[in-house]
């Protein structure tokens, strides 16, 4: 294999590479803005501004919630649109079920 050829399999490796890239960049993209039209859908405006305060400060979790508010919308398990009282609750028994209080014990001998 001359140095032109290996070279020439080395960009299109590179160009596949960088297409692939691309696609699942695109792909990302889109699966964000149709989340961004459900929860549009979802919530009412002061409850996405709740939310998108949230995602400032735990994105983790607030991704966390949007998913399950699409998925509980979407099995019609939630009144559609949800205000922001009904977020702040939901997000208090969340927060309910997945908070800990840590008790350190200390033994004197």
């Amino acid at each position: 294999m001359s140095y032109d050829e290996e070279l020439e399999m080395i960009k299109r490796r590179k160009l596949m590479e960088l297409q692939r890239r691309l696609q699942e960049e695109e792909r990302q993209r889109q699966i964000r803005l149709q989340k961004e039209i459900l929860l549009r859908r979802i919530l009412a405006p002061k409850a996405r501004e709740r939310l998108a305060n949230l995602r400032l400060v735990k994105p983790e979790l607030a991704t966390v919630i949007e998913d399950q508010l699409i998925a509980l919308a979407q099995a019609g398990r939630i009144r559609i649109p949800i205000s922001d009282e009904e977020l702040k609750e939901f997000l208090v028994r969340i927060y309910e079920q997945t908070h800990r209080e840590t008790r350190i014990k200390i033994r004197e001998k």
